[in-house]
């Protein structure tokens, strides 16, 4: 709707001015500059889920998959946007009480918190529930220990949702989620910003606690073992976010090849006036359009409230495989 067009507007002309003359010094550094986050969050790039109530725009998940797009549409790959707005704020907007909501939304729009979500660790990837982080009451209290590894934002962040065994023996349902606020706890360390074959400005790391002592109002949720249930609820929109993702980057590579060819001579004509270039093109196009139109059905699926797991994962699976046959052919 024309709402969401003139955020697609906006959405360009950040990544384009604000982004596109800093990203080649980003990947380089391995992380974007923190300024670039209080840049977006003024710009109403951050929280665009946020009710107004809590200082946000009340939109939607149309307003985040906008944000999303654009940012590999136009090779912003390593901005950590996505995952702060789609992924750690939806945990917050979902489960925190009316209190947590009030302190830490308003902070997560403006970027004065950084947010990042652990879960994997060296010996836990998909298999959640084999988590060995711990979380321990001690009076009002817990104490957390553990490590976590390959952590989206994981240098920049200050604002950490994470995944820890308050009870051990119960397996799923011993697991919680906890807010860590590292400017303010002692016994939290961040290891390497690992080095990746891609996405290099998107900081990416290990993470350490170490008898980290939280309040016990840092605690998502209204009761203990309630985690393992908030992060499945929620993975239908992160496996949607990471189709969108690979979405744009089929639409950025076909673009980029069409202008390249149209430049290109070879054997005295032009690279698009070769049958076979116009054949492939052809074909990328076709599948780039079927893909387009099924995130997009998944993503008003979601909007209604019916996009159940099993469609977030065909997403999910089909569109990074596209997305990586279509760049190699392109």
């Amino acid at each position: 709707d024309e709402e969401l067009e003139m955020l697609e507007s906006a959405c360009q002309r950040f990544y384009q001015e604000e982004c596109a003359p800093h990203y080649e010094r980003w990947e380089e550094q391995g992380s974007f500059d923190r300024q670039a986050w209080v840049k977006a969050g003024e710009a109403g790039l951050l929280g665009a889920e946020v009710p107004e109530e809590y200082e946000g725009p009340g939109g939607s998940f149309a307003h985040d998959a906008v944000i999303t797009y654009q940012a590999t549409r136009m090779g912003i790959d390593g901005f950590g946007a996505p995952l702060h707005n789609a992924i750690v704020i939806p945990y917050i907007l979902h489960y925190g009480s009316e209190e947590q909501k009030k302190e830490w939304l308003p902070k997560l729009i403006s970027a004065d918190y950084i947010g990042a979500i652990a879960m994997t660790e060296p010996a836990a990837g998909s298999d959640l529930q084999g988590v060995r982080t711990t979380a321990r009451k001690d009076g009002n209290h817990y104490v957390i220990n553990g490590q976590k590894t390959f952590i989206t934002n994981g240098q920049l962040a200050n604002f950490i949702i994470v995944v820890a065994k308050t009870d051990p023996k119960a397996g799923a349902k011993g697991t919680s989620l906890f807010v860590i606020e590292t400017d303010d706890v002692e016994g939290f360390r961040r290891g390497r910003n690992l080095d990746k074959i891609g996405l290099k400005s998107n900081d990416t790391s290990e993470l350490f606690f170490d008898d980290v002592r939280v309040p016990a109002s840092a605690l998502i949720g209204p009761e203990e073992g309630q985690g393992f249930i908030q992060l499945m609820e929620q993975l239908p929109q992160e496996r949607l976010l990471i189709a969108l993702q690979a979405m744009g980057r089929i639409e950025r590579a076909l673009a980029e090849t069409v202008a390249y060819v149209k430049e290109r001579s070879a054997f005295g004509k032009k690279v698009i006036e070769f049958q076979n270039t116009q054949f492939e093109l052809a074909e990328i196009k076709t599948e780039a359009t079927v893909a387009k139109v099924f995130v997009d059905h998944c993503v008003a699926q979601h909007l209604a409230g019916g996009l159940d797991a099993a469609t977030a994962s065909m997403a999910k699976y089909w569109l990074t495989d596209l997305q990586c046959n279509l760049i190699d052919r392109c």
